[in-house]
């Protein structure tokens, strides 16, 4: 019954944001009492910190199995983009944003845990891509993981790109663009303009 509360509660949490369901809405959707919630996770506090745990580690794993695969360091990137994407459904209820403005300690965890995922794999990927010389051999690759890192986390503050403005897919997809047209070479920017081309198609 807890993964099933957890489960539940993660997708609702995803659809609708973390401040808008309550462990009432969450009972009423699942046909259970709150009593039988509360058996498993003593508050809400606790359900959000187990259930964000859980997703990380879920994302976390997907993108190991995405870097094992050693593709096209360019490639690589759009794919973990998407497969994260998928997992947090777009995105459409800001989680990280509302996760920051009401849960402060559990965000703070969480983006620790994100910088150092995000740094290993962008420090592989940045390696990568200048071996093969699709990245420029002299890019400072502790600097851009770390840019990369902030910029990331940054679009998805809403008061600096509201929502109206730039639908989070877009979003991403611009930023990613951005990032790599950065660091390319000539070759390296063949293979993303094929990238680009094809996602538009």
């Amino acid at each position: 019954m807890k993964e099933k509360i957890l489960d539940k509660a993660t997708d609702m949490f995803l659809t609708l944001g973390f401040k808008s369901v309550t462990m009432d809405d969450l009972a009423h959707e699942m046909g259970i009492s709150k009593k039988t919630i509360y058996a498993h996770f003593e508050n809400k506090t606790k359900l959000v910190e187990t259930s964000t745990l859980e997703l990380f580690e879920v994302i976390s794993k997907g993108i190991d199995t995405i870097c094992s695969l050693q593709k096209n360091p360019i490639e690589e990137l759009y794919e973990i983009k998407k497969f994260a994407m998928r997992h947090l459904k777009d995105e459409k209820a800001s989680p990280q944003y509302q996760l920051q403005k009401y849960y402060p300690r559990i965000h703070k965890t969480m983006r620790k845990k994100q910088f150092e995922l995000m740094q290993n794999c962008v420090v592989d990927n940045l390696k990568r891509g200048m071996e093969l010389g699709i990245y420029r051999s002299s890019l400072n690759i502790n600097f851009i993981a770390r840019i990369y890192f902030t910029g990331v986390t940054s679009i998805k503050d809403h008061t600096l790109f509201p929502e109206d403005e730039f639908p989070i897919s877009q979003l991403m997809d611009d930023y990613l663009e951005y990032h790599l047209r950065g660091i390319v070479t000539p070759e390296g920017r063949n293979i993303l303009n094929e990238i680009i081309h094809s996602n538009h198609e």
